[in-house]
């Protein structure tokens, strides 16, 4: 016998769930607020019981930790953020779906964790979705494992004078890797994402590939999931547009149709990377802005206030417009010059090839455009050797390289120069 205990607080109000579970079946429950009586389900059913909110989310914390389910081959887990790209994807999962939902850490001093894509009010609307098409919804409580995995390297890229994109390794590793392991757990045969993205075969092995909706394509950000996952995974809006998604949401008459999109960077919560980094650690320090030659041309508070490629809030009165050109953590120095100063055609990146390639797309940034390059194979990752300057390449973002659509490799920038 094995009994679940689960709480929901809100200011003063408060719920509380007790199930005794045998063999997989809730013999016993003490859960007031709920929909219909949890006696005689199995967990799975139990998770696609509504209620009362705090009733509901009590439940969904009593669940989430234990709940399993035998092998289906036509069950699918899809990942649910409370938006209409993930709540469109759950329709298209067909009657055996099951919801899941990633609980992530958000800094509490961040002005907006309302938009966020972790935050309760979007665990809320996610679970809501499901239980309106009577599909079970399952809340996982990862806050603790985000923060070590995905924050704490965010703010130690920044102190050694990177510039980390924490939606990198949040997207292509923790985020797909948890959604796996709870596919695996519930018996799904396969893991559907409302990402912009497409899985294809390219020379004999499955690859991910950017969407149809350029506009909203997010393969850069997914690059780093391994092609070996791939086989299970599935990205049902790759093939359409944003307004074909609000279309079918609005025609289903899902509650997600007209919502926002969630904010990029979700732990921020809306605030700011600067003030974020300042109350985890990073000193206000004075130190120097210098020129290509070394001399002194101003000053500035903290060397990682500042990525190859800035020109806002350098406060230097010069002829001609001046760029953030590099940082040094050593030193905490900030080196500035004309735009001139930026170009960078050979840049070298710590990751893989996926495929034997010679000729490539590279994307430096997520807002920069690909380059055409060549690239070589190292211990360590590649090298790209660039047909035209790219301009403001910053150690820490990812280097993602296409063919055609396909992306056939990815890494993290160590170093860039002109050749």
């Amino acid at each position: 016998m094995l009994e679940l205990i689960g709480d929901s607080a809100r200011g003063e109000d408060f719920a509380l769930v007790r199930l005794r579970v045998d063999d997989g079946t809730i013999v016993d429950a003490d859960a007031p607020g709920l929909a219909q009586d949890l006696r005689g389900l199995s967990l799975l059913e139990a998770a696609a019981v509504g209620g009362e909110t705090l009733p509901a989310d009590a439940l969904a914390n009593a669940l989430g930790p234990v709940l399993s389910a035998p092998f289906d081959s036509r069950r699918i887990a899809v990942a649910m953020s409370g938006g209409v790209d993930s709540a469109v994807a759950l329709l298209k999962a067909g009657e055996r779906a099951v919801g899941v939902t990633l609980r992530l850490w958000l800094d509490p001093n961040g002005p907006d964790a309302e938009r966020a894509c972790c935050s309760p009010a979007a665990v809320i609307a996610a679970r809501e979705a499901c239980h309106r098409l009577g599909l079970p919804h399952v809340t996982l409580d990862l806050r603790q494992a985000f923060r070590h995995a995905v924050v704490t390297p965010f703010v130690r890229g920044y102190s050694r004078g990177e510039t980390p994109n924490p939606c990198i390794a949040c997207n292509g590793r923790f985020r797909f890797a948890e959604l796996l392991a709870f596919a695996d757990r519930v018996g799904a045969a396969r893991l559907a994402t409302g990402h912009y993205a497409r899985v294809v075969e390219h020379e004999g092995r499955l690859l991910l590939a950017r969407a149809v909706d350029a506009s909203k394509d997010q393969s850069y950000m997914l690059a780093s999931l391994e092609p070996r996952r791939l086989a299970r995974i599935s990205f049902p809006l790759g093939e359409q547009t944003k307004t074909q998604t609000r279309r079918e949401a609005e025609a289903a008459g899902l509650a997600a149709a007209r919502r926002a999109d969630s904010q990029e960077a979700c732990f921020l919560a809306g605030g700011d990377y600067r003030t974020f980094l300042e109350g985890h650690g990073l000193r206000s320090e004075p130190g120097a802005l210098v020129d290509e030659s070394g001399e002194t041309v101003g000053s500035h508070d903290g060397f990682w206030r500042y990525t190859p490629g800035q020109r806002r809030g350098l406060g230097i009165s010069a002829r001609e417009p001046l760029y953030a050109i590099e940082t040094s953590a050593r030193t905490n120095t900030v080196v500035v010059g004309p735009r001139a100063a930026l170009a960078r055609t050979s840049v070298t990146a710590r990751g893989r090839l996926f495929t034997k390639v010679g000729r490539v797309e590279a994307k430096l940034r997520y807002r920069s455009p690909a380059l055409p390059a060549t690239v070589e194979e190292t211990s360590t990752g590649f090298r790209l050797h660039l047909d035209e300057p790219a301009f403001g390449v910053a150690r820490g973002q990812a280097a993602v390289l296409y063919d055609g659509d396909v992306v056939v490799g990815s890494g993290l920038v160590t170093s860039a120069a002109s050749e």
